[in-house]
């Protein structure tokens, strides 16, 4: 019975020891859960808000067609700019009194924006010439604005020549993005997905990666004038390779052509060499290019507010606040007219895309006759509200008229080239801002008559259109 019990007792001393094992084990166990568990708090902030991105981008059909993808490189390209926009303003314009600023800023637009107008009718045909390259284009447009933002880091310590053409590289490269992304978004619409929608998803995308950026970019401007810069090389970095992760469609160019102002006739090289037109933005009905007017003038109001009101607030702040608070109230103010105006414009989809552009610019011109007459800083906010609205809804309503309008062989040029238009408006319009004596009602009344010339000579020819349903019967869904 002892030799019984020997086992026994060993079973129970080892029992013990299991017992303890066990315990030490338990222990560990809960704190290597606790451990883990802490972990996941702390990364689900990142994880979290990533998938919940992704979840909102890739959206009804956006993921499977790829226009998830654009939407979140888009979001990356307002972001990188912004950071490069804080880094130049604080530069060319804070740092030095007000008329050596807007000697500067004169400066900069003479040297950046001026032969922007003249490359921008370029770029547009040069991309047409490139159809199975259009990723590559668009990193090509991120990479190189990595490294001029390189360049710029050391230029706005030193202050040297090569901030200017540093600049204009950067302005040429992004308006280069900004015409192959219009190209793009016809290639990556979803089933039962309308134009309007999908330019509103990418537009919206860009403007909250902006509103978040803004403040980022603030915060490394307080650090030093060269972060914003190393901010900006990091994003475009990142855009650079989530470039190429657009599905292949987008470089595909099956059954397009090229958009002109005018029709063209091309022969054919066959036996009977018979003529063909080639359709071009003015045989597709007037609602198109008087749509492209109306939207060149709210583009023109807006380079003019956004250069006349730097100065005016710099000199003339709004009431108890600081220059950059009051710049900084009516950039908001801007941005969420933007927003909602974005916003809108998916949810009307522009049934009535003509009566939507001049409603809204009639609207505009309101506006912007009250804030002349009746200046002030309350009126001042409402009209760059009111503006950034009308922009941006009058800019999709246009959207759905070349989608309704535009023959589909022609169509993703006509967006390259409608957009490189409104950019040449947004320049003129920031130059005639540039040159205007710092008088609010002097001021506010040339941006009216900006907006009062666009109106009257496109609203007629739009609510013809109207009536007569368009140049096609079909209407975006």
């Amino acid at each position: 019975m002892a030799a019984a019990k020997t086992p026994q007792g060993a079973t129970g001393l080892g029992g013990d020891k299991g017992y303890k094992g066990s315990s030490r084990g338990s222990a560990s166990g809960r704190v290597g859960g606790t451990v883990r568990a802490l972990g996941r708090a702390l990364h689900f902030p990142l994880t979290g808000t990533a998938r919940g991105i992704r979840k909102a981008t890739h959206a009804h059909g956006a993921g499977e067609s790829g226009l998830g993808k654009l939407i979140e490189l888009h979001a990356v390209n307002g972001a990188g700019d912004v950071m490069i926009t804080v880094a130049l303003a604080s530069t060319v314009f804070f740092s030095v009194p007000t008329d050596e600023a807007r000697g500067r800023v004169a400066l900069y637009l003479a040297i950046t924006m001026a032969p922007f107008t003249v490359l921008a009718p370029v770029i547009g045909p040069l991309l047409d010439r490139l159809p199975h390259g259009r990723r590559a284009a668009m990193a090509g447009a991120m990479f190189a604005r990595a490294l001029l933002a390189l360049v710029l880091s050391g230029a706005v310590i030193t202050g040297g020549i090569e901030l200017y053409p540093a600049a204009l590289g950067v302005l040429v490269a992004s308006k280069a993005y900004g015409v192959v992304r219009s190209a793009v978004v016809p290639r990556l619409l979803p089933p039962r997905f309308s134009l309007v929608k999908a330019n509103s998803r990418v537009t919206l995308g860009g403007l909250l990666a902006t509103g978040v950026a803004a403040p980022v970019g603030a915060g490394l401007q307080a650090i030093g004038p060269r972060w914003p810069l190393y901010g900006a090389f990091v994003i475009f970095i990142a855009g650079t390779f989530l470039s190429f992760s657009l599905p292949p469609k987008v470089d595909s160019a099956k059954g397009e052509d090229t958009a002109l102002l005018a029709a063209d006739e091309r022969h054919l090289h066959g036996p009977h060499r018979q003529p063909v037109k080639r359709p071009g933005l003015r045989t597709v009905g007037i609602a198109v290019t008087h749509a492209l007017g109306a939207n060149a003038g709210l583009r023109c109001l807006s380079g003019f507010l956004i250069f006349f009101l730097a100065f005016l607030l710099r000199e003339h702040p709004l009431t108890g606040q600081s220059a950059a608070v009051s710049l900084g109230m009516v950039a908001v103010a801007a941005g969420a007219g933007n927003a909602l105006g974005t916003a809108v414009g998916a949810w009307v989809r522009a049934r009535r895309p003509e009566i939507i552009i001049v409603t809204v610019v009639a609207v505009v011109l309101g506006a912007a006759t009250i804030a002349a007459v009746f200046f002030g800083a309350f009126l001042v906010a409402c009209l760059a509200a009111v503006a950034g609205f009308a922009q941006a809804l009058a800019k999709l309503s246009l959207d759905a008229l070349i989608q309704r309008d535009v023959p589909e062989p022609v169509r993703t040029s006509a967006f390259a080239r409608s957009e490189t238009l409104l950019q040449v408006a947004w320049v003129l319009g920031g130059a005639i801002g540039i040159v205007m004596p710092l008088n609010g009602t002097l001021g506010l009344a040339v941006g009216a008559g900006i907006v009062a010339v666009a109106w009257l000579a496109t609203a007629r020819g739009l609510l013809s259109s109207a009536r007569h349903g368009g140049a096609s019967p079909t209407r975006v869904a």
